[in-house]
């Protein structure tokens, strides 16, 4: 196997970055193949935290090509940004780190659309992070949007963005009552021409890249953003990001065919969590709520929001391994629950008197869902320093069994801590 899709289980936030980066020790090739700059991926190296938002987390290990996909929307300030972090960290990035020329590129206009569609909703705010990732896919379907090979040509970039702006200013003054003046849009004009400049010697053909290196039988791991609920077609719509983070979504966001993918891996948390608005049936309110954002650190590592907590989902993890066609995963976080003496997990939902198995598409149906729970003993043991899956507490691995059961998928790697260390390899991904 040399080809594998890293994707989340969940709503996002499930320790994609610390897994990602685990197993980049691995691998030849890390593809970022969807989002923008809205991902948070956290991981730890040493006693150093490292934040990665567009650049794959398995930069941090030298020698490994970090590449960027057609399919992600780039923030060129928030990538010059993370470079320059990086660097000053000791990170090296040049000869590492490839763009591709067709990525699109999020722009400033994309960023005050976005705040200002947000707040206009009011009470039915998406919770977007008002990035601008939204609009930069809406211009990009429009085929209006700039990619990186615009930016990158100084004419070009000039060009396309003067006809840009002169439609989104009619906008913001038509619709918004904003006016920019005729300084400030050269200005914005000749900043992108610089940003281009600086990321010019960055930019390749990601797909060619990849493909010849399938070819050659190196390793190659495909690092999505957010998590299946949130995919744009298949998650809880509209409570959805704006890009396709399943499986499916790597073929056409590096450019590689459906054949050439050998193995799909969910990323899942041992408990369920949520940013933002949408419908959450095994949502914890209260006091256990608090505890469990508190002791797993559920604040977003873009926005800084606190996540809402529930307890594990198996219909919802069912269904993110049928749309992903996962053949294995990795439970993260299972560390949190160590403490409670009760642990639920939802098998089904009820809605007007039936019960439900398979996850209900209908988003009216989802919000009138109620969870049937099982509930199993907690271990009520420290976990943390554990490396081996035999030594776990007998109530641990009962508990994992019985998600497995429930997913059809067995667990290959549990992570109880934050840090490389603190993960249990039950069985390597690549052989």
């Amino acid at each position: 196997m040399s080809t594998l899709v890293v994707v989340g289980s969940q709503w996002g936030d499930e320790g994609k970055g610390k897994i990602t980066d685990l197993l980049s020790e691995e691998v030849d090739i890390v593809v970022r193949y969807q989002g923008g700059c809205n991902a948070g991926h956290t991981v730890v190296k040493g006693d150093q935290q490292f934040i990665f938002h567009l650049i794959p987390s398995g930069i941090l290990h030298p020698g490994k090509k970090c590449l960027i996909g057609n399919g992600v929307v780039i923030d060129p300030e928030s990538l010059l940004r993370e470079i320059e972090d990086l660097r000053k960290k000791g990170i090296e990035i040049d000869g590492n780190l490839f763009i591709d020329s067709k990525a699109h590129v999020v722009l400033p206009y994309h960023k005050t659309l976005d705040e200002i569609k947000e707040e206009k909703r009011g009470k039915n705010k998406l919770g977007t992070t008002k990035r601008g990732i939204g609009p930069a896919y809406i211009d990009k379907i429009a085929r209006t949007g700039i990619r990186i090979a615009d930016l990158i040509d100084k004419k070009t970039l000039s060009e396309k963005l003067k006809i840009n702006l002169e439609e989104k200013n009619e906008i913001f003054e038509k619709l918004y009552s904003i006016k920019t003046s005729k300084q400030e849009q050269k200005d914005l004009i000749k900043r992108y021409q610089e940003y281009g400049q600086l990321l010019k010697k960055y930019v390749i053909d990601v797909s060619l890249l990849v493909n010849q290196a399938i070819e050659e039988d190196k390793k190659i791991l495909f690092e999505g953003a957010q998590g299946t609920l949130l995919d744009i077609d298949h998650g809880t719509f509209p409570y959805v990001t704006s890009s396709n983070p399943v499986a499916g979504g790597a073929c056409i966001g590096a450019g590689v065919g459906p054949t050439k993918i050998d193995k799909v891996l969910g990323i899942t948390k041992a408990y369920t969590t949520r940013v933002g608005s949408g419908p959450f049936p095994t949502e914890i309110e209260g006091k256990l709520g608090k505890y469990l954002r508190q002791k797993g650190g559920e604040f977003g590592a873009t926005t800084g929001r606190p996540r809402r907590c529930g307890w594990f989902d198996a219909v919802v993890a069912s269904y993110a391994v049928r749309i992903n066609g996962m053949d294995s995963m990795v439970l993260t976080k299972i560390d949190v629950l160590s403490d409670l003496d009760k642990i639920k997990i939802c098998t089904s939902y009820q809605c007007n008197g039936k019960l439900i198995k398979e996850f209900p598409v209908n988003l009216k149906t989802f919000k009138n869902c109620n969870p049937v729970y099982e509930e199993v003993e907690g271990w009520k043991s420290d976990i943390s320093q554990i490396t081996r899956y035999e030594d776990l507490p007998p109530k641990l691995k009962a508990y994992i069994s019985r998600i497995e059961e429930l997913v059809r998928t067995k667990v290959v790697i549990v992570s109880v801590g934050p840090k490389r260390s603190q993960t249990i390899i039950r069985e390597k991904i690549f052989k």
